[in-house]
């Protein structure tokens, strides 16, 4: 089963309601995954304006 990432800030969630922004709207069609473990002293993290660690999906539709 494919993961669902919200569709906002694509975040991967297991849940029915995002943690970052509240909202539940999600989609299974994502593409590549990147994982921020400190969004403070991330440079990729600052660069696409990722402020709460976790996994994220590049690409989203």
């Amino acid at each position: 089963m494919k993961k669902k990432v919200c569709k906002s800030c694509k975040m991967f969630i297991e849940g029915d309601e995002c943690p970052v922004d509240k909202t539940s709207n999600f989609s299974t069609n994502w593409q590549g995954r990147i994982y921020i473990s400190d969004a403070n002293k991330s440079e990729v993290a600052q660069k696409i304006g990722i402020e709460v660690k976790g996994e994220y999906a590049i690409k989203c539709r």
